[in-house]
């Protein structure tokens, strides 16, 4: 397939989960009798609309972001506004955005685990040791067995490096098989081990490997579902809590550079349609779960950067913060995120035009 396909595939998915998004505050907004002036996919200049009672739905020029504008978002003077309705109501219609992306994200999640997939089993067998790491220190050695970590049986090595990833700067329990001798340590993976070595400081493999079909029943995908979104969160922040250690940066893509991993997971040789769908889908999920965690930051212009003020109205008993300061602040805001989304377009471009790869390499 070619690159363009994954491109117009990856927008459309940004679209869709965009429109997810904005249809949390467009129905909570109905529901609160909040009048909503226009519904729009994309960004200005519009494209087209049509008029439908009281609200415009447009389609607009820029995909990559989408609005609800609803009448006095600051502004209470006008009974059906946003601002003139009770600090619950606002807290509902402006949190409705991120929930929504946070249900797409479970039930996308859960269709994952519900749908057969071939799963690699075998020994996860170390076959090299770092000198001075955790691994060596609580003696483990080239050509044993790693069964279980955190009472959880490995499937594979990619298992594992999954567990450590998880649990860095923590203890971790492992039960180990040697000479058919099974035995239990304590180790707890680095944050910022030397270069050229993992946390533990050690190298597995997979070991007589088989395949196997697995799935779930719903129940427990949608609780396999609940449980990958906590992993997401966690591991998004042990990848800033090393950077804070003096490790590697987190790497930080904006839709260009996600973009590009899309288009490079859909060109992978040697991956089948079923195989790759599944990937996709798994990053639909994480991407839906992104953009909830995004837009619920307590940065103005963005959602979560309204609730700071309603925080404020509530501890001052309906004393809210003038809107004109209000509206100044969000309007900075959003200069602010204008400019860092660009930073980051420039980082993107940058690193794809060197070759480089937010996967490695």
């Amino acid at each position: 397939m070619t690159t363009s396909i994954f491109i117009i595939g990856f927008i459309l998915l940004l679209v869709i989960l965009i429109v997810v998004h904005e249809a949390g505050h467009f129905f909570a907004a109905k529901a609160a009798k909040v009048k909503v002036l226009e519904f729009g996919i994309g960004f200005p200049p519009r494209l087209k609309g049509f008029q439908r009672g009281e609200t415009l739905y447009s389609i607009n020029a820029i995909p990559l972001g989408g609005f609800v504008k609803m009448v006095g978002e600051e502004d209470p003077t006008d009974p059906r506004s946003l601002a003139a309705q009770s600090v619950l109501t606002r807290f509902i219609v402006i949190t409705a955005g991120p929930f929504m992306n946070v249900v797409a994200a479970l039930l996308l999640f859960t269709v994952l685990f519900m749908v057969p997939q071939d799963v690699l089993v075998g020994r996860v067998t170390v076959t090299e040791v770092a000198a001075e790491s955790p691994a060596q220190a609580v003696g483990i050695q080239p050509g044993d067995q790693i069964i279980s970590v955190n009472e959880r049986i490995l499937d594979n090595h990619g298992d594992l490096g999954y567990w450590i990833t998880l649990k860095v700067g923590e203890e971790m329990t492992w039960v180990v098989r040697r000479d058919r001798r099974d035995f239990t340590v304590q180790l707890t993976p680095r944050l910022n081990p030397p270069e050229g070595e993992g946390a533990t400081g050690i190298v597995v493999a997979t070991l007589d490997p088989q395949v196997e079909s697995r799935s779930m029943s719903p129940w427990r995908a949608l609780g396999k579902g609940f449980t990958s979104m906590a992993d997401v969160i966690i591991i998004t922040k042990n990848e800033f809590t090393k950077w804070v250690a003096g490790g590697k940066a987190p790497q930080v893509a904006g839709p260009i550079g996600i973009a590009q991993t899309f288009t490079e997971v859909g060109q992978e040789p040697g991956i089948g349609i079923k195989e790759r769908n599944l990937i996709f889908l798994n990053l639909a999920a994480v991407i839906s779960l992104s953009l909830a965690i995004f837009n619920i930051l307590p940065i103005p212009a963005l959602d979560g950067g309204r609730l700071p003020f309603l925080f404020i109205e509530w501890v001052r008993r309906g004393k809210r913060v003038p809107p004109k300061y209000e509206a100044a602040i969000h309007l900075a805001g959003f200069a602010l995120l204008i400019g860092l989304g660009v930073l980051i377009a420039v980082v993107d471009i940058m690193r794809i035009s060197q070759g480089r790869s937010l996967l490695g390499g």
